[in-house]
Order: structure tokens, then C-alpha cells, then sequence
């Protein structure tokens, strides 16, 4: 019980640290672009994906986020002594119910991409 406590509260400060890294993606308009027409959502294991073909400057948006979310996941898993995956999974489930807009993609658990009603 003790662990999972911890694990909630890290994950209340890394998920505003993920709100921000978000941000910085919510303000580019590549990524908002990309976002609205589908090209990427949110995976279901706390990180960006690519629904459908993206140019290399996507791509490369898309791994940078990815890189920052990882980082902040790896901070939380080393503060709470539980795994990456962990830390990641419950970022993504959190990301998914708060984040995702209506029309935009995500992942759902048989990993097939949905569009958010």
C-alpha cells in the first residue's frame, strides 16, 4: 500500500511536469496540425504515437516529446522504486482520460488507434 501511495503522489508532480512538456508540443502548430488530422495521439503507455505516416519533422517532434516524457518517467520510477513501465502506463491512462481532445487519437488497450468521441 505504502508503494502505491507513493507511486499516486510522484505521479501527481510528474504528470504537471508532463502537462508541461505536453504544452510546449500544444503550442507548436506542426504538432496541433498533426494532432486534429489524425497523424498522432496518444498511446495508452504514456507516450506520443504515429497513427498514420508522418514527415520527418513530425517524426522527429514526436520523439522529442518522447524523450522528455521518458526522462520525467524515469525520475518518478527512480523517487517511488517502481518501474519506468509503471511510472509510464499510469501517465498514459491519466493522459488519455484528461488530455485527449474530442476528434483526436489514442491507443486503447488491444492497442488498436480510436478516435475520441
Amino acid at each position: 500500500m505504502t508503494f502505491l501511495r507513493t507511486l499516486f503522489l510522484s505521479l501527481i508532480l510528474v504528470l504537471g511536469a508532463v502537462a508541461a512538456a505536453q504544452g510546449q508540443g500544444r503550442g507548436d502548430p506542426q504538432i496541433e496540425a498533426a494532432r486534429a488530422s489524425g497523424v498522432i495521439g496518444e498511446r495508452i503507455d504514456g507516450y506520443l504515437g504515429i497513427v498514420t505516416s508522418a514527415d520527418a519533422e513530425i517524426t522527429r517532434k514526436v520523439q522529442d516529446i518522447n524523450n522528455r516524457r521518458r526522462a520525467l518517467y524515469e525520475q518518478t520510477a527512480r523517487e517511488t522504486g517502481g518501474t519506468v513501465q509503471q511510472v509510464a502506463r499510469v501517465a498514459g491512462e491519466r493522459q488519455l482520460a484528461d488530455r485527449v481532445q474530442s476528434g483526436e487519437f489514442f491507443m486503447d488497450e488491444s492497442g488498436t488507434w480510436q478516435r475520441k468521441p
